[in-house]
């Protein structure tokens, strides 16, 4: 049998496990590995300009096409410019598997050059990593990072690969099969757990589903659809697992939480059985643990069994997978007469419907309602801020429309390389992605990665010339001081009242025409439409579209810190 190097069995390992697209940025650990994929056929690698960058698109094209996400990057600084995206990944539960190049191994721990231990650095926000330390290892272990990294709660695993280690010649096989000692991931469903769960639900007054992001990850949507449908109750989600059920369903009530719909949140507030999926409850959708659902029973499916009564102490804890829990929740669950509650709920909504109010500059609102006319099928990615609650509250989420954000780590930066990875993952699909004007500057230099693959993106920069969310805090709670959220003062921020601040930098538009894309600004609520239209004929290449947004604009509701879902502000 020829022997063949570990770079080689590489290439073939991740022909083996259905690989099409690699994100990777070289360097010297890694230029034979590069050296390899150059020479194959049948993996796209795409190049785009930072790590941190790299990870967040590999992020997003795994969330969107269901595949693991796949990155190449090499040793020291390459290494270190993951732990954002890693972090990004394993907080949302991502299946990646990101390769890094290391130094050999006779100069690890002898701070050579470009030298890290990212193992260590990485651990407690990667579901797995290890440093191959023989080349006998390398298949089994790249045949098991794969596994771990989709089954159970997905999430990224990081393998560190050594220079000699990759150079040296071994077996050619990839293994078929894994058997990791002491990781059997459970799926199935309990199922006299489930009865006793559905006895319950079965008798509540003010039942309510409560939908987290699990629901999207499992692609549970249509069977969570039919189960609604069928018992007739209401549903709340959380920021993530909007678009578990369509938005425009007459059983979804909106976002609970921090910035949810306050229909939601008194309807977690007074409802007697709370039957959620799929969440961690963590504290932007709780408030204050001890009000939380005061007078409910909780049930929880979730397939990580440290998520059960880790924030709220669950009465029936059910460790499955989404998709499967619901298959079986179908065949048992009936009807239930649950009209007196859906109408208490609407009068809650009628009380304070989810609205913006009527300004006669252009909105946030006036944008995202245009998107939601003109694209019957897409998929949104936001950065995070302001914007990203505002899509969050008003964007219609269906079966042709998706959301795609950073939820538990909330990393600016995601928004334009996350809608590159989820272009090149579907690109079929019209793809948005929907950031502030600091967000988008983090990452920007993806436009040319965009320009390079040649993917029609519509990146659209909601432009108010603040850090938006953390200016409304300080509105609400710091006196209108300020400090550090104004963009375009910069280092003059502390100038004296009144004078005058230089023009706003960059200009937007000439940036995305220097990049080679397509720039528009838009000033007037008139205009959005066209400036999509215009976007929409840019098939080869990306378009820009700058909204002038008035700083005042505020994300209401809003609970106040350290308050509970009934501590709502309102508007101010």
């Amino acid at each position: 049998m020829k022997q063949i190097s570990g770079n080689k069995l590489l290439v073939k390992a991740l022909k083996e496990e259905g690989v099409d697209v690699l994100f990777g940025y070289p360097g010297a650990c890694t230029i034979d590995i590069s050296d390899e994929l150059y020479k194959q056929s049948g993996i796209d690698i795409i190049l785009p300009r930072h790590e941190q960058a790299l990870v967040h698109e590999a992020d997003a094209y795994a969330r969107t096409t269901g595949k693991v996400g796949v990155c190449l990057v090499t040793s020291g600084p390459g290494a270190t410019n993951l732990v954002t995206g890693l972090a990004t990944a394993n907080y949302d539960s991502v299946p990646l598997v990101c390769f890094t190049g290391q130094v050999a191994r006779h100069l690890i721990g002898n701070d050579a050059f470009q030298e890290v231990d990212i193992v260590g650095i990485t651990r407690s926000i990667t579901k797995y990593g290890i440093t191959v330390q023989k080349r006998e290892d390398l298949g089994r272990i790249i045949k098991e990072a794969f596994y771990i990294a989709r089954t159970g709660r997905s999430g990224p695993v990081l393998i560190d690969l050594p220079k000699d280690v990759m150079a040296e010649l071994g077996n050619p096989e990839y293994p078929k099969s894994v058997n990791i000692r002491g990781y059997k991931p459970n799926t199935s469903v309990h199922i006299g757990q489930l009865k006793r769960a559905l006895k319950i639900l079965q008798k509540a007054k003010r039942p309510l589903f409560l939908a987290g992001g699990g629901v999207n990850i499992a692609r549970a949507n249509e069977i969570f659809t039919k189960v609604v449908e069928k018992t007739q109750i209401p549903v709340v989600t959380t920021i993530m697992g909007r678009g578990a059920i369509s938005t425009k369903s007459p059983y979804f009530i909106g976002n609970l939480g921090m910035h949810g719909a306050y229909a939601a949140n008194m309807a977690v507030s007074n409802c007697d059985v709370l039957f959620s999926i799929g969440t961690r409850f963590n504290d932007r959708i709780t408030g204050k643990l001890h009000a939380f659902a005061p007078n409910a029973q909780i049930i929880h499916i979730d397939i990580d069994t440290a998520s059960i009564s880790r924030n709220i102490h669950v009465d029936i804890p059910i460790v499955a997978d989404a998709k499967e829990a619901l298959i079986k929740m179908d065949e048992y669950v009936e009807a239930q007469d649950t009209q007196k509650w859906l109408d208490e709920i609407q009068n809650w909504q009628g009380e304070h419907p989810l609205t913006m109010k009527n300004r006669p500059l252009m909105s946030p609102l006036d944008i995202i309602s245009e998107i939601n006319q003109q694209f019957e099928e897409c998929i949104l990615v936001t950065d995070v801020g302001q914007h990203q609650m505002l899509v969050s509250q008003y964007a219609d989420i269906t079966e042709k429309k998706r959301l795609v954000m950073s939820g538990g780590l909330g990393t600016m930066g995601y928004g334009l390389p996350g809608a590159i990875g989820a272009k090149i993952g579907n690109p079929d699909v019209p793809v948005i992605s929907i950031s502030g004007d600091g967000g988008v500057q983090m990452n920007i230099q993806e436009m040319a990665t965009a320009v390079l693959e040649e993917l029609p993106i519509i990146s659209c920069i909601f432009n108010n010339e603040y850090l938006g969310m953390v200016r409304q805090w300080q509105k609400l709670f710091y006196g209108k001081r300020y400090s550090m959220t104004n963009l375009k003062a910069g280092a003059l921020s502390r100038r004296t009242e009144g004078a005058e601040f230089p023009e706003y930098t960059p200009d937007f538009v000439k940036l995305a025409e220097s990049y080679g894309a397509k720039g528009i600004r838009v000033t007037k609520k008139e205009e959005i439409a066209a400036a999509f239209e215009e976007a929409k004929k840019n098939t080869k290449t990306p378009t820009i579209i700058e909204f002038i947004i008035d700083p005042e604009e505020m994300v209401y509701p809003m609970i106040k810190p350290g308050g509970t879902l009934e501590d709502m502000i309102m508007d101010c």
